[in-house]
């Protein structure tokens, strides 16, 4: 009888002889294969090992009921542990080919880490484990069958069984909702996730926020629900599960585990992987994935090609701006703000936590009632506005984060008088002659993004007295004081100083009191759609004029010849006429000049002329419309007379006073047409060009910056690094010889002179060369004489 041993141990050759085949033994991956190819023919080798695998089964169920540790009775013998953990992966994967056989084999895995996890061996957990896993991947199995276990399995404190698991659920729910999402599936796991996330044991709430922060991290599950149960892990009995579900509130990609191990190791994965060669996006590369090579090369081209588009595109998500970034929080899904707000208010009132996880608390309140520009109750202001107004100091530690976070809480629906406390403690801690320079910089630019959330607060006074820090000879403190200075010169420039104001775009600028609002009447910027039609038919009016003037032009030329000759013979009668005239002219002028002042005397002592005068104008106002209805071809051949002159400037005077009053109808009749009738979509995609190109227009004409709207500021994220910009710090003496050795980089080692000539290239020099020169010893001695009778003794012309 074959004992119990050996039937794990290993394979006999007599099931093999019975079906056929060669008497030799095999192990486990060839007949894997073999099964895969001919499923029929090895029918008897499966029911052998599944009936192997039962026995090993009951083994360890029997000692898991007999409260055995994973060192002690059956799990102490290593072979016997891997054999049931190699006959569970290698019956999980011929599972597709024998269906009916193996019917009970994946609820028997199931079972079997549910009652015996905790009394097995690392690595026959993990080998079990991995089985499920695989039948789950070949869709034996549904996740949802199983995702409370996997979730068991990482509270276990087995490191690697923790890693797989969490990867497994991560990657299955993922793969769910590649192509389309199931609702009914995704809430099925949802309630399995809240149902653990509200439990008191500590660890398997962690497992479970873990698993939901990267599931929504990923936009896998990026719906209310999965947000509302992330910000209300904020309020679990446990600090640790508060502080991390707190931690991801405050946009950090990643809830760090406590094993530092796993970070490493994590963080060793991620540099290997940027360290790959990226495939390059071109043309070729991508007409060889297509059409170059064999299938097999195409296909792994193509993964590459996959691979570089997928970096590209994270790599722009990480570089675009924090806005983003905050639109992909769970505290913009929030369905009870105020009620979250207040919530976490009170816990920070009342809780025993240490300095750094009260700051935490702040910011997530003050992001809060930035992003959904939350209005307090009275009470609930000035409790938020005492818990910040108590750590306003400029030695408070870590005070960029606390005064970034009062920054945020700021918007235009918030009281100016519930604000103004909290505005005059930064004042009075940070702006005063006696403050350090530092501390002068960062209230400055306190004060200017609190003013550009609420510029109420500023008064004329205190803005005149900020303004004058721009004279110091401090670049932070003066910076600081022109961006508040340029920043009034768009909201408000009156309460700037004459000098001070500069050149604003609008100059009657001022802000909007509490409570205002401008409610639109019609649809927004369809001004710009009219000034465009308007644009259009001054342009088509201005091509007709000049097709006209050519016109008139081309004719004048061709009629200027008939009309020479009867020019030349009127021109003789013409300068007789005028010269009558003028003498007339002139005498009427006298009479006139000689009764002038009787004439106004009288104007000034009776008011009946004067109306008599009134009627003979408008008299000569007529006479002078008679006179220019003349005939053109008089008009062309007689010269123009004075009278005549005058009469026509009057006639054009009053025709373009007409034309304005036409004018101004037409514009007012547009006007209301447009506003009664239908926009069609052609023209709501013209009113967004248009708003675009105006938009470009300003912004290059506008030399200072654009004040941003309260929606944008609500969403933007306040960098408690740039409340202190330009401010140098006292380096310490590491981080000054960390600069001196970072210069020296580039730098050769210092060598001697000697050791420079030795290293020379491009030949000897000439004393080297001289010194090395062969010669006679006659010659030498020569050259020694006459090198000694030199420069001996005194100069003949120094005697």
């Amino acid at each position: 009888m074959v004992s119990g041993y050996q039937l794990i141990a290993g394979l006999t050759p007599e099931p093999l002889s019975a079906a056929g085949k060669r008497s030799v033994k095999l192990n486990l991956p060839a007949l894997q294969s073999k099964m895969k190819i001919d499923p029929e023919g090895y029918q008897t080798e499966l029911g052998l090992l599944y009936s192997q695998f039962n026995s090993a089964l009951d083994l360890f169920r029997q000692q898991a009921a007999l409260n055995f540790t994973a060192t002690s009775g059956v799990s102490a013998d290593p072979t016997i542990s891997k054999g049931l953990g190699d006959r569970a992966v290698f019956l999980a994967h011929v599972t597709p080919f024998y269906p009916k056989q193996l019917t009970e084999f994946p609820r028997q895995l199931a079972d079997f880490l549910k009652t015996s996890a905790k009394s097995l061996p690392s690595g026959l957990r993990c080998h079990v484990a991995q089985a499920l896993i695989l039948l789950v991947n070949r869709k034996m199995v549904e996740i949802g069958e199983n995702l409370a276990l996997f979730m068991e399995l990482q509270t276990l404190g087995d490191r690697n069984m923790r890693k797989l698991s969490f990867s497994h659920v991560v990657h299955s729910i993922r793969r769910m909702n590649k192509k389309h999402k199931n609702e009914v599936k995704n809430r099925r796991l949802q309630n399995i996730l809240f149902g653990r996330l509200q439990r008191e044991d500590e660890a398997v709430a962690k497992r479970s926020l873990t698993t939901l922060c990267e599931l929504h991290r990923r936009k896998v599950w990026f719906d209310d629900r999965t947000a509302n149960a992330i910000c209300m892990a904020c309020f679990h009995s446990s600090s640790r599960i508060m502080i991390a579900a707190i931690s991801y509130l405050l946009n950090h990609e990643k809830i760090e585990d406590d094993d530092d191990d796993d970070s490493d190791a994590s963080s060793r994965e991620d540099d290997s992987k940027l360290q790959k060669p990226q495939a390059i996006l071109s043309k070729e590369a991508v007409y060889k994935a297509y059409h170059k090579g064999t299938s097999s090369s195409k296909k792994k081209k193509k993964a590459k090609l996959e691979r570089a588009i997928r970096s590209r595109k994270k790599k722009q998500r990480i570089s675009s701006g924090t806005s983003s970034s905050n639109n992909y929080s769970p505290l913009v899904h929030l369905k009870d703000a105020q009620g979250f707000a207040e919530k976490l208010l009170s816990r920070l009132q009342t809780c025993n936590e240490r300095f750094e996880v009260k700051m935490m608390m702040l910011k997530v309140i003050a992001r809060t009632v930035g992003l959904h520009r939350l209005i307090f109750e009275l009470f609930s202001i000035q409790t938020f506005s005492n818990s910040l107004y108590s750590f306003i100091q400029p030695h408070q530690r870590d005070i960029n984060n606390l005064l970034a976070a009062t920054v945020q809480a700021c918007h235009d629906m918030v009281p100016p008088d519930a604000v103004e406390p909290l505005f005059k403690q930064i004042v009075n801690q940070f702006v005063h002659d006696r403050s350090r320079p530092e501390a002068i910089a960062v209230g400055l630019n306190v004060i200017r993004e609190i003013c550009l959330r609420v510029p109420l607060l500023m008064t004329e006074d205190l803005l005149q007295d900020l303004v004058l820090y721009k004279k110091t000879h401090k670049k932070a403190v003066s910076v600081a004081a022109r961006s508040l200075m340029t920043l009034f010169r768009e909201i408000c420039p009156s309460l700037l100083l004459k000098k001070d104001r500069g050149r604003p775009s609008d100059p009657k600028a001022r802000p909007k009191a509490y409570g205002e609002v401008t409610v639109s009447s019609n649809v927004p910027d369809v001004e710009l759609l009219q000034h465009d039609d308007r644009d259009d038919e001054e342009d088509e009016a201005e091509d007709a004029e000049d097709i006209d003037k050519m016109r008139c032009s081309f004719e004048d030329d061709c009629d200027s010849d008939e009309f020479s000759s009867a020019s030349d013979d009127h021109e003789d009668d013409n300068d007789s006429e005028s010269r009558e005239n003028s003498d007339g002219e002139e005498d009427s002028i006298d009479e006139d000049s000689d009764n002038g002042v009787d004439a106004n005397d009288s104007d000034y002592d009776e008011e009946g002329e004067g109306d008599n005068d009134m009627e003979e104008m408008e008299e000569d106002v007529e006479a002078n419309h008679e006179k220019v209805n003349v005939d053109v071809t008089k008009a062309k051949a007689s010269k123009r007379k004075l009278s005549d002159f005058d009469g026509q400037l009057i006639a054009a005077d009053t025709s373009l006073r007409a034309l304005k009053r036409l004018a101004v109808e037409k514009l007012k009749g547009s006007s209301l047409n447009s506003t009664d009738a239908f926009l069609s979509n052609e023209d709501f995609q013209k009113i967004k060009e248009l708003k675009a190109k105006k938009a470009a227009n300003s912004a290059l004409a506008q030399q200072g910056f654009k004040v941003p709207s309260s929606d944008q500021l609500s969403f933007r994220r306040v960098d408690p690094s740039k409340l202190e910009a330009h401010i140098r710090r006292k380096l310490t003496k590491e981080q000054r010889l960390a600069l001196v050795k970072a210069g020296r980089e580039e730098r050769e080692k210092y060598q001697s002179r000697t050791a420079v000539k030795r290293k020379k290239t491009g030949g000897l020099s000439n004393q080297q060369k001289e010194r090395k020169k062969l010669i006679s010893r006659q010659e030498k001695t020569q050259k020694q004489r006459r090198g000694g009778k030199q420069f001996r003794g005194k100069k003949a012309w120094k005697c």
